[in-house]
């Protein structure tokens, strides 16, 4: 067990005949005392300050933790949203792909429905442009016919009656 300032300024020393002068030994040991005092002050000081040093080193080590911690979890967080967005964006462009497939599906058979409508009304005005050819012919034939003199020449006369 450590000696005290109490336990050195009781101490007693045996005399003898021709011992240390008494006055010398008291004022030694008082400075030693006092030296003592101040150590253990020293001492007591440097001992608080340890203990808020660790605190303090406590303190920081939490918040260095929870920094951590908070640090992972926002690169997770990030990684997620990212690993989102691309599948959100790969789906986005799958539907466009499709959209435009679906559209492009339209287009053709519309596009074919327009071909082949066109080419019937060609066909039919064809059709018509020759049937009305040929009725054009037969009228015209009608109409050079020598029958028609004849019938020109009795309504002249019928009118004339």
């Amino acid at each position: 067990m450590p000696l005290t300032p109490l336990d050195i300024h009781n101490k007693e020393f045996a005399r003898s005949f021709r011992g240390y002068d008494e006055d010398d030994v008291n004022e030694f040991l008082d400075q030693v005392i006092k030296d003592y005092e101040a150590v253990i002050r020293e001492n007591k000081e440097l001992q608080n300050q340890i203990l808020a040093l660790q605190e303090r080193l406590d303190h920081f080590s939490n918040i260095e933790e929870t920094l951590s911690k908070t640090i992972i979890v926002a690169q997770e967080a990030a990684d997620e949203v990212r690993n989102n967005a691309k599948k959100e964006a790969q789906l986005v462009l799958k539907e466009a792909e499709k959209n435009a497939d679906r559209i492009i599906n339209e287009s053709l058979t519309r596009s074919r429905k327009v071909s082949m409508e066109t080419e019937e009304l060609k066909k039919q005005a064809s059709i018509y442009r020759t049937r009305f050819r040929t009725l054009l012919e037969a009228q015209l034939e009608l109409l050079q016919d020598e029958g028609w003199k004849t019938l020109d020449h009795d309504k002249v006369l019928e009118l004339e009656k």
